[in-house]
């Protein structure tokens, strides 16, 4: 993730060109746009150096420059530095009830988002299926328009990192998949695969909520329950092999049901996006309907029905418990919620934040601020195409190697 964090100080030296280049990148990217005399003051890199950067990135196709708006500047005017709009990446997200697909720009500009429902919780195999076929509806587009660096896939489950195994998805009944290569053999492209909490918070550390925040932690709710991220000191905390931030399996009711993974009382199991569907008579498939019309309820004069109001009271409770010893163990600057726990957070975040803050440390507990996810229906997206872009990011040059193995 240290793409979201490319205000380093740079250096002139020839050795550390390829660093240099993807700090100038990082910062195009993270920020959308960016003057030549602002990389100059974030890097400290000289005026020279910093154009010969910027050519360097312009003839590998990765940014163009424009002409910057004089009458809003003094003095002098500085290009603007933008990421080639042509740049892409392929986002993935299996889930027990949908494979969504996306075509997401090197600025995190969600160009394209395709939900494919599904009958029933799919295979890998059927996974790979639906997304070749998608893939294959978009080539005439993709080969005319765009240059595709590859597919990242946001996972709900434990995905080992050295080579995007999934090692256990149980929601989706997954075991040992070597789900990165079966993909990657069946598009002909690049493929990274991660936990989706894990991909969710570093899009929102990139362009959402986490922008301005060291010390944060990702909690998102899904259709195969909770997972998350941790960031230290601007960068991702992964664990030895990538299976870090299952907030899901944290106690929260000692006398609480049995869980897929063995105990009982998990914040898994007591906090469910399919209660809160039941309770307001969505099914599955109207999931993305679930925030419009609870937050209908919390605003009538009367108050919500009885029911829902005693369900999201008893959900709030179970996740300010767990998140009491997340604030007392981390003491991060700020917690984001997404996806469904997004949506509790909105229609009561007083409810949430006096939860917490009555359970936790008197230090840790001064220190927290919370907030919702930023991205929305587009934060898996970007989080998977973040890991299809992080190669490139990391060493800009290498966008002639990925286009080729793409071709």
């Amino acid at each position: 993730m240290d793409q979201a964090r490319p205000a380093q100080r740079g250096n002139n030296l020839d050795d550390v060109r390829r660093n240099n280049l993807a700090i100038v990148l990082g910062l195009a990217h993270v920020r959308g746009r960016v003057s030549r005399a602002e990389v100059t003051k974030v890097t400290g890199l000289n005026r020279s150096t910093v154009g010969g950067l910027v050519a360097e990135l312009v003839e590998l196709g990765l940014v163009v420059e424009q002409e910057p708006d004089a009458a809003s500047h003094a003095g002098r005017p500085s290009a603007i530095i933008v990421p080639r709009p042509d740049i892409v990446a392929i986002a993935v997200n299996p889930e027990v009830d949908a494979v969504t697909i996306g075509l997401v720009s090197l600025s995190g500009e969600v160009l394209k988002r395709i939900r494919y429902d599904t009958a029933h919780v799919p295979t890998p195999q059927e996974v790979v299926n639906i997304v070749t076929a998608v893939v294959a509806g978009m080539r005439g587009e993709l080969d005319r328009s765009f240059r595709t660096v590859g597919v990242g896939v946001a996972v709900p489950g434990l995905v080992r990192a050295d080579d995007g195994e999934v090692v256990v998805a149980p929601h989706l009944d997954w075991h040992n998949v070597p789900f990165s290569a079966m993909l990657s053999d069946a598009l002909g492209l690049p493929v990274v695969s991660a936990n989706d909490a894990s991909a969710g918070i570093t899009a929102e550390s990139t362009f959402g909520s986490g922008r301005e925040a060291n010390d944060h932690i990702y909690l998102n709710g899904g259709a195969s329950g909770i997972g998350g991220g941790i960031v230290i000191n601007g960068s991702l905390y992964p664990g030895v092999s990538g299976f870090a931030g299952e907030f899901g399996h944290s106690l929260v009711n000692s006398g609480g049901v049995l869980c897929h993974c063995g105990a009982y009382g998990c914040l898994d199991t007591e906090v469910r996006q399919s209660a809160l569907l039941a309770a307001v008579a969505l099914d599955a498939a109207d999931s993305e309907q679930l925030e419009s019309v609870l937050t209908a309820q919390f605003a009538r004069a009367e108050g919500p029905d009885a029911a829902v109001l005693e369900l999201v009271n008893r959900q709030i409770g179970f996740l300010a418990e767990s998140l009491r010893g997340t604030v007392n163990i981390f003491n991060p600057e700020l917690v984001i919620l997404g996806g469904f726990l997004g949506t509790l957070y909105a229609v009561a975040p007083e409810l949430l934040e006096s939860g917490v803050r009555d359970r936790a440390l008197m230090g840790p507990r001064e220190d927290v601020r919370f907030a919702r996810a930023e991205l929305g229906l587009d934060l898996l997206m970007i989080g998977a195409a973040q890991l299809a872009f992080a190669p490139m990011l990391a060493d800009p040059a290498s966008i002639d190697k990925a286009l080729g193995k793409a071709s």
